[in-house]
């Protein structure tokens, strides 16, 4: 062999000598593996979302029994009006008219009505004197009778016909803000099996509701007198503040999604809250000072080759998580309580404060997580 191949080889096992003894001094740390959070105590508020419309409490519909053309519009939208205000009238010639012809009539029944009743009168005379037979007598009273129908009837038809006339004009049965018009000056109105709406009056503005659609799984958590939070996109982060007044019964599904409606009650003393605007509303459902917290993200971690051993009678309301110790993922057993979007409570279960849970396997490389024992038993020797 040449001198220049002993050299060749005495490099290539001086080359993998030296890769063996940094391998055996530059061992990676067990613990690189994973991504842990140290568990420790906090203050958690435990909520439930909702989005809802605000519309103010009491909106009364103005509407119209009669038929015809708007001749006078008094009002706008966000007049301000108070009850027994002329909103607008309808053109009133037609029943009018009908009115002059019921009084017409009735002024022809009358004057039939005093004819009849003299001969009424007359026949009592003869029918005494046995000028005239009963039948003859029976026949003016009755004429004089039905003549007094007549009237009557006529009396109620001018009553009806003057009340529809009355109905031209239309006024605000309450005092509140005209929140919407549905009528415009000339506008031919109809009047059938539904009473068509021409205005809408909210009676008072600084008192709201939201009515918030809470999603089945969450309305358990909802009580009358819980207090709500609420933002809307018109004021970016200004948070206003409600309380749930009620909880109806009729259910709502939309794409086999069954949500509830729930009203919430809001003062909106300074009218920054306007109708139809949509609230963005936070229920707060408990809140806890210091409580012992764990990251969400270690509920769902499992290492790669972890197999689930089967439960004990007792272990269904619990879960498990995996803890940092003796350089491995050790599973331990525990309960939770309320949540949030980051944290839950732990309620119970071998987990304390300080200990380090892992929440992912670290990105930075090294072998994928391993478990070193069971749930419940000793942790390894360090």
């Amino acid at each position: 062999m040449t001198r220049r191949r002993w050299i060749i080889l005495v490099v290539v096992v001086l080359a993998v000598a030296a890769w063996f003894g940094w391998r055996a001094t530059h061992r990676p740390d067990p613990a690189a593996a994973y991504t842990t959070t140290t568990i420790g105590t906090g203050a958690l508020r435990e909520v439930i979302t909702a989005n809802g419309v605000i519309n103010p409490v009491r909106v009364v519909s103005v509407g119209t029994q009669v038929s015809g053309t708007v001749a006078k519009l008094n009002v706008d939208y966000n007049s301000r009006v108070t009850i027994g205000q002329v909103l607008c009238e309808l053109d009133p010639s037609v029943y009018a008219a009908r009115v002059a012809a019921s009084e017409a009539t009735l002024a022809n029944i009358r004057s039939s009505l005093a004819l009849t009743r003299a001969n009424a009168a007359r026949s009592a005379e003869l029918f005494k004197q046995n000028y005239i037979s009963r039948q003859d007598y029976e026949t003016t009273q009755q004429t004089a009778a039905s003549a007094t129908a007549q009237v009557a009837a006529a009396e109620a038809q001018i009553k009806q016909d003057r009340t529809n006339l009355g109905y031209t004009i239309i006024r605000s049965p309450v005092s509140g803000v005209v929140i919407s018009r549905q009528v415009d000056l000339g506008q031919t109105v109809a009047a059938s099996f539904n009473t068509p709406t021409l205005f809408t009056i909210a009676r008072d503005l600084t008192a709201m509701q939201i009515e918030a659609a809470v999603a089945e799984a969450d309305v358990a958590k909802v009580h009358v007198g819980q207090d709500v939070g609420f933002t809307v996109d018109a004021y970016g982060s200004r948070t206003f503040a409600g309380a749930v007044r009620q909880i109806r019964l009729n259910p709502t599904t939309q794409q086999n999604v069954v949500t509830y409606t729930v009203i919430v009650g809001v003062a909106n003393p300074d009218g920054a809250l306007l109708p139809g605007m949509t609230a963005n509303a936070t229920f707060l459902v408990s809140e806890h000072a210091s409580a012992l917290l764990i990251p969400n993200a270690a509920l769902s971690y499992k290492p790669v080759d972890y197999k689930p051993t089967k439960r004990r009678a007792g272990d269904a309301a619990t879960l498990t998580v995996f803890v940092l110790d003796g350089g491995g993922a050790v599973p331990r057993r525990i309960r939770i309580g309320a949540s949030d979007a980051d944290n839950s409570i732990v309620t119970g279960g071998d987990l304390h404060a300080g200990d380090k849970v892992i929440t992912a396997d670290s990105l930075k490389g090294g072998p994928k997580g391993s478990v070193l024992a069971p749930p419940g038993s000793a942790p390894p020797k360090k």
